[in-house]
């Protein structure tokens, strides 16, 4: 499978590309990044230097990826989705004679969007995070905190208010249960059921991965560096 790049994006040395991905018009893509296979790169998004993308992510338009972000496989980034990794950041120096360095420091703080997970269109994402495996972020929401997998989280600041399957579909509301109540719980769409323990949500029988898709690992197939005289 080739890569598909867009005539208008901006690609720079070193970035590596993963076989069958999209990359749309006016994206501009740092250098060092890496983006796995299958990926889709939404127009006029950005993503910055040494930020890395897993296989089969979807990144809508007008998306902002900064520094010191990862993305694991299968995760969704909705349109307008804003990443940050700086909580206290200036512009100057305190005598405002110098500008600061844009390049990473000891103030660049992480972000880490574990497998599966969606962010809601319009979400802003703090730093110093982690947002779980299969959770989801309403539109619109702004995150502070780390998510717990399998959480839906809504709101300024986004709160957990519910547990989300594998397939997108809600299955309950905390309102709904008591804090520690330890329960099973079946999504009714898929069917996969899950244990939810103090609002900690554990799969029963997950989906099984294939003895071919375990070999390759979370990369499978070999990448594609990028020729830059060729885009």
């Amino acid at each position: 499978m080739s890569v598909m790049i867009h005539p208008t994006a901006l690609i720079e040395e070193g970035v590596r590309i993963g076989a069958g991905s999209s990359i749309w018009d006016n994206v501009h893509i740092r250098r060092s990044a890496s983006i796995g296979e299958e990926c889709i790169i939404g127009e006029k998004s950005y993503i910055a230097y040494d930020v890395k993308i897993g296989n089969r992510v979807k990144i809508n338009a007008f998306v902002y990826i900064c520094a010191a972000v990862t993305i694991e496989d299968g995760v969704m980034i909705s349109a307008g989705t804003i990443f940050t990794n700086d909580r206290f950041p200036r512009a100057t120096t305190s005598d405002l004679k110098r500008l600061r360095s844009s390049a990473p420091d000891e103030h660049t703080l992480p972000t880490l969007v574990r497998e599966g997970a969606t962010i809601g269109a319009g979400a802003t994402i703090g730093n110093d995070l982690v947002i779980g495996r299969f959770a989801m972020v309403g539109m619109g929401s702004l995150v502070t905190k780390s998510i717990p997998d399998f959480h839906l989280a809504l709101g300024h600041p986004a709160k957990s208010v519910g547990v989300v399957c594998r397939c997108g579909l809600p299955i309950l509301r905390f309102s709904e249960v008591s804090i520690d109540m330890e329960q099973e719980v079946r999504c009714s769409a898929c069917g996969l059921r899950y244990e939810l323990r103090n609002r900690s949500v554990v799969e029963i029988e997950p989906p099984v991965v294939s003895s071919e898709e375990e070999s390759q690992g979370p990369r499978g197939k070999a990448r594609l560096d990028i020729d830059l005289s060729q885009v």
